[in-house]
């Protein structure tokens, strides 16, 4: 990333070099549907991209939000210039770009985002081409600087790294987790994080896959139970097929029809399944024999499920048809061995399972479902509960890295890290699918005891 000072700098050179005129010209439309999007640029090039300035407004503005996603997205550099000296080099309407100019700069691509009636418009500049790649209007209903209005924002941000990239962002998207035995959520970002139960102990969230629903195991003096709670209501009701006993884990299927999770059976824990239809109904999935079977995870066509199991003497991550069927172990055994290996999660294309094994404590591990190689991401602290983005690419997980446990997000290709969480003791993390425009208002979050 280039600094500030170097910035002008290049900015005073590429003037006195390049800028002759800002010819008029008008800009070419917006993409056809069924043509591709996207710049031309080589395998492993990130393209740099510029940010024009957008508003001036206190707080975390538009351009710091758009600015910050596309940098968690990890596919595009973002060149980050001092606001002055880009509203020089902003052309009046009906004029262009000085592409020349940018491309001194470092740009592949310029982003220039301004207020239109009821939202933004967004239009994302070639560099290389000279002509706008694509444009759109963002609606935004929620007050600004609110948790909605952010979302919004984040959905914009997506929606630009699409254009660059052809790959859609992750921003807009939630986390949640469990801290003092309550749930909490956070935005992808670490921003409007806020509690959502609040007196009883409860474990596991997982959420649904429209964004509006998540499930997750509540301790009463019976046991543990599984129960949903609605988002948008704040309504909560109790999976019946959990009557009493241990009940954890729970994990929904790609089609939101069905429910999966652990619960006691024989002297261990065996993997049920029940329809959202009928929840007073579950049928076994694992046959453990008094071994524990828990932490089960979907692949995205729901035809398959991995999930943790203890019947071959230490815990390993197995793979089965979703009806319990052909039965595979995925990871490495080892006779005699004192491997731990635990809580996969199927990455949302499918290629990958990410799980945590003990390697000098726990740390996070991929495993590639095409050769079964395996790549440990991390080696630092106790590393624990993966969970995906919903672009299939980074990994949110509990680490102990920095003395305590907080989340940390990880992007697998690199290696790159960040905290998304600052407060002890965040554990049990599980990543929102892209969140639909509706779902971008504050969720109901708890406001009595339950």
């Amino acid at each position: 990333m280039i600094g500030r000072a170097t910035a002008n700098g290049i900015i005073a050179v590429a003037l006195a070099c390049v800028l002759p005129q800002i010819t008029g010209a008008q800009q070419r439309p917006e993409t056809p549907r069924g043509v591709r999007i996207g710049l031309s640029y080589g395998a492993g090039v990130k393209p740099g991209i510029i940010v024009m300035p957008v508003e001036a407004a206190p707080g975390d503005s538009v351009r710091t939000i758009i600015q910050r996603d596309l940098d968690f997205g990890d596919r595009v550099t973002v060149i980050a210039l001092d606001s002055a000296a880009l509203r020089g080099l902003t052309p009046a309407a009906g004029r262009r770009f000085n592409y020349a100019l940018f491309a001194r700069l470092g740009a592949a691509a310029i982003v220039r985002i301004a207020p239109v009636a009821g939202g933004y418009r967004a239009d994302v500049h070639d560099v290389t081409g000279k002509a706008l790649l694509r444009s759109g209007v963002f609606m935004v209903a929620s007050a600004r600087l609110s948790a909605g209005w952010r979302m919004e924002i984040h959905g914009m941000a997506d929606e630009v790294e699409r254009w660059v990239t052809g790959t859609r962002g992750m921003s807009r998207s939630r986390v949640l987790f469990v801290r003092s035995g309550d749930v909490w959520i956070v935005d992808s970002d670490g921003a409007s994080q806020r509690q959502l139960t609040r007196g009883a102990l409860t474990m596991s969230p997982a959420w649904h896959p429209s964004g509006r629903t998540i499930a997750y195991s509540r301790y009463s003096e019976a046991g543990t139970r599984i129960e949903l709670h609605d988002l948008e209501t704040g309504a909560r009701r109790v999976v019946r097929a959990t009557p009493e006993g241990l009940n954890i884990t729970p994990a929904f299927s790609p089609d939101g029809q069905s429910l999966a999770w652990a619960t006691t059976r024989e002297g261990g824990t065996e993997i049920v399944f029940a329809s959202l239809a009928n929840l007073a109904l579950a049928r076994r999935v694992t046959v453990g024999r008094g071994s524990d079977n828990t932490s089960p995870s979907f692949s995205p066509d729901g035809r398959r499920i991995a999930f943790m199991s203890g019947r071959a003497g230490q815990p390993e991550v197995y793979i089965s048809d979703a009806d319990g069927t052909n039965v595979q172990l995925l990871t490495e055994f080892t006779y005699g061995g004192t491997s731990y290996r635990a809580s996969p999660a199927w990455s949302p294309d499918g290629r990958l399972i990410a799980y945590q094994a003990t390697a000098g404590g726990f740390q996070i591990m991929v495993l590639s479902l095409r050769d079964r190689a395996v790549k440990q991401l991390t080696s630092e602290g106790v590393n624990e509960d993966p969970s995906w983005a919903p672009d299939g690419r980074h990994l949110v997980f509990t680490s102990s890295r920095s003395g305590v446990k907080q989340l940390w997000v990880i992007d697998t290709e690199s290696g790159r890290l960040r905290q998304l969480t600052h407060a002890a003791g965040a554990r049990l993390s599980d990543w929102s699918p892209h969140l639909a425009p509706s779902l971008s208002s504050e969720t109901n979050a708890a406001n009595s005891p339950d």
